[in-house]
């Protein structure tokens, strides 16, 4: 019986204060003879060098390859990010296209040689970032980076669920970890004072801005719609009450909690 060990790693990036996660499985399985482990960098946030760096030697601890370069042994019947994503060992998704979430993404993807992930109704939205830079005042120039819509074929950690939750925009998702994948998980933070969670064996629900603790993302913006964000989260409260929620800001929270 494979065995797998997640860790969750927690930074908070940028002038939004947005959590980045970096998820990371080690495969424990007596069989298995590679002990470089599979990671998911979700929601890229960090704005400055300072912020880059910290992120980098975290992940460079984890032994990830960032030295595969985007033409070096493709198939021709994969897609870039399927293949590239499978050598490199690190998966970037964007769990919506806000511009918060996307600080980090063109160092990121330059960093690792592979695209941001995210689902396809909000891609529009990221292509356009110039339009959420003016819309916020901020006065930069917005970099293009590479995106390419989320299956989960494309995701080197099988244990994952990702669940379409529009509302906060489009193509919000949350990724879900179930019970029977989840053996040991830990939470360590930066710049934040949660204590960390060990030998955890509850659901864990990655839910970017469509849940947080004690409330929901706004819908003010455009392409937010409050009523599919309720179908939303009536959607996520019908998942067990023990799931330990990770949220795009702030602290974690459990669905229960929430529900309530």
């Amino acid at each position: 019986m494979t065995n797998h060990q997640l860790q969750i790693k927690q930074f908070i990036f940028g002038p939004f204060e947005t959590n980045t996660y970096v998820v990371s499985i080690n495969d424990q399985s007596p069989m298995s003879n590679d002990q470089s482990p599979m990671v998911l960098l979700i929601d890229p946030a960090c704005s400055n060098d300072w912020e880059q760096q910290e992120l980098l030697r975290y992940i460079n601890g984890l032994s990830v390859n960032r030295s595969v370069s985007p033409e070096d042994g493709l198939s021709a019947q994969r897609s870039v990010s399927e293949t590239v994503c499978q050598r490199s060992g690190l998966t970037i998704i964007a769990t919506h296209g806000h511009l918060d979430h996307l600080w980090g993404a063109k160092w990121a993807t330059e960093q690792w040689h592979t695209p941001v992930l995210m689902h396809e109704a909000d891609i529009p939205m990221a292509k356009a970032m110039q339009q959420q830079y003016n819309l916020f005042g901020i006065r930069a120039k917005a970099q293009d980076f590479p995106i390419e819509p989320i299956t989960n074929h494309q995701l080197p950690i099988t244990n994952v669920s990702i669940l379409s939750t529009p509302g906060h925009t489009p193509g919000s998702i949350c990724l879900y970890f179930p019970q029977s994948s989840t053996v040991n998980c830990q939470l360590s933070t930066i710049n934040c004072q949660q204590s960390p969670i060990t030998n955890h064996q509850s659901p864990i629900l990655l839910s970017g801005d469509t849940l947080f603790r004690m409330g929901y993302g706004r819908t003010d913006l455009p392409g937010g719609n409050i009523g599919q964000l309720i179908d939303s989260l009536e959607h996520l409260f019908t998942l067990p009450s023990d799931t330990l929620v990770y949220p795009g800001h702030g602290d974690s929270t459990t669905i229960g909690a929430e529900r309530r």
